[in-house]
């Protein structure tokens, strides 16, 4: 699973920089993300949490990478149709105590749609991310799936980055996390 180092030069480990074994994320019904026990079916899932810290004019740039092995596609399926519809349901959603993601859209874009050739499903999200009383920042959220796995990144923009070099960014990574699920899968 993706470390600090893999995003590239300069990322360091968020605090806390990894989830709770053996729990999963979930969006309450007042639209609050909490971790939760790992349901049925859940295999197991990681999330690691990383930084670019601020340097000169530029803010720091936080990212997640993400992993669920699901028992079954059918599993991990469900788990793309519920990120498409949270962004329907809490179109404003708090990830943390003294954060949130407003205007959330999410798109879905099966395999072979839309020139879509790299996962199963994907998912992408994307919105503004306010920390405390500060100004909005571009949030994108990107999932994909290959069988019964489903890896996404999230990353949160900041001062002096464009949304193009963010967007990139995260879909490197995605594109990286695949191409080491896939390898792992053929490996079994």
């Amino acid at each position: 699973m993706f470390t600090p180092g893999d995003w590239g030069r300069g990322f360091v480990a968020q605090d806390p920089a990894v989830s709770r074994p053996g729990t999963w994320p979930v969006l309450d019904d007042g639209c609050r993300w909490e971790r939760e026990k790992a349901p049925r079916g859940v295999l197991a899932s990681l999330s690691r949490y990383s930084l670019l810290p601020a340097d000169g004019s530029k803010g720091a740039v936080k990212v997640t990478a993400a992993a669920t092995a699901h028992s079954s596609a059918l599993g991990a399926d469900e788990q793309l149709s519920t990120t498409l519809e949270e962004a329907l349901r809490c179109p404003e959603q708090h990830p943390r105590a003294d954060t949130r993601i407003t205007g959330l859209n999410s798109l879905g874009t099966p395999f072979g749609a839309r020139e879509q050739e790299y996962a199963d499903d994907s998912v992408l999200e994307a919105g503004q991310y306010v920390e405390k009383d500060g100004a909005a920042q571009p949030y994108r959220w990107m999932v994909a799936r290959l069988g019964t796995v489903v890896v996404a990144v999230s990353v949160t923009g900041a001062k002096g980055h464009t949304e193009q070099e963010l967007q990139q960014l995260g879909a490197d990574v995605l594109g990286q996390m695949l191409v080491r699920v896939q390898q792992r899968l053929k490996g079994k």
